[in-house]
């Protein structure tokens, strides 16, 4: 089985790069009409949003949807929380890892599948020191380099 057709709509690249990436889950979310709208549209950014459990459900802050340019009094809070879907023993394995010191739930990507519904790649992660930062660019500059090198032989 193949990777399935998806429309990728929003990419957080700042996470992979200011956190390890313990577990990856797909996650639902819960929009209004005129949001589903902007989203096909590309209007999104999840650079500044983070996901936590209240009350047994999972919840998105900080995403912005930019309001749909026809939705006129339809259109919502561009920042408001958004409900996230996800089955009840995978909200509980999450709590589980919450609970422990320095991990965080951080979404990676937000994409349109096959189905046209809305999807957001949720990441178990732990949080990067800076010296673990350096040692990411510097390992990367070293592939650079020796890709390069064998380019040009």
């Amino acid at each position: 089985m193949g990777k399935r057709e998806r429309k990728l709509v929003a990419n957080n690249k700042k996470a992979r790069h200011d956190f390890f990436i313990e577990e990856v889950y797909e996650a639902g979310i819960v929009l209004t009409g005129t949001e589903i709208k902007s989203v096909r549209q590309g209007k999104v950014s999840i650079k500044e949003s983070y996901a936590k459990i209240e009350q047994g459900e999972l919840i998105l802050y900080g995403m912005n949807i930019s309001p749909y340019e026809q939705g006129n009094r339809f259109n919502v809070d561009p920042l408001r929380p958004r409900k996230l879907l996800l089955h009840k023993q995978e909200i509980r394995k999450l709590i589980g890892y919450t609970t422990q010191k320095g991990l965080t739930l951080v979404p990676l990507q937000m994409y349109i599948n096959e189905d046209g519904r809305a999807k957001v790649e949720i990441a178990v992660a732990r949080g990067k020191k800076l010296y673990d930062k350096r040692e990411d660019i510097a390992k990367r500059d070293a592939q650079r380099d020796m890709d390069r090198r064998m380019k040009d032989r």
